[in-house]
């Protein structure tokens, strides 16, 4: 699992607080994806995966540099549908 540092803002960590994830969720699933991509709405990396708890979440995030995640949005997948033609633990390169 790769090391990364996280920028966390109130602002970030409020919004995704909106979406019901927490700074924990978001950084476990972007630490250790199921799943690659990028986002079709903004452009940005983003990537998908199971939190300890079983959650399965989504994550859209910036790179600073190699080390370093701002992240941006991330939800449950139960929140939004699955992307049509997306299988589960799949194409690595298909995103919403």
């Amino acid at each position: 699992m790769p090391y990364y540092e996280f920028v966390w803002t109130e602002e970030i960590a409020d919004h995704l607080a909106e979406h019901g994830v927490t700074q924990e969720d978001f950084e476990e699933v972007v630490s250790n994806p199921d799943r690659l991509g990028v986002s079709r709405s903004s452009g940005r990396p983003c990537c998908w995966g199971e939190t300890a708890a079983g959650r399965r979440v989504f994550c859209v995030y910036e790179c600073l540099d190699d080390l370093t995640i701002i992240p941006v949005t991330a939800y449950e997948e139960s929140d939004r549908a699955t992307p049509p033609n997306t299988p589960r633990g799949g194409d690595q390169n298909a995103a919403w």
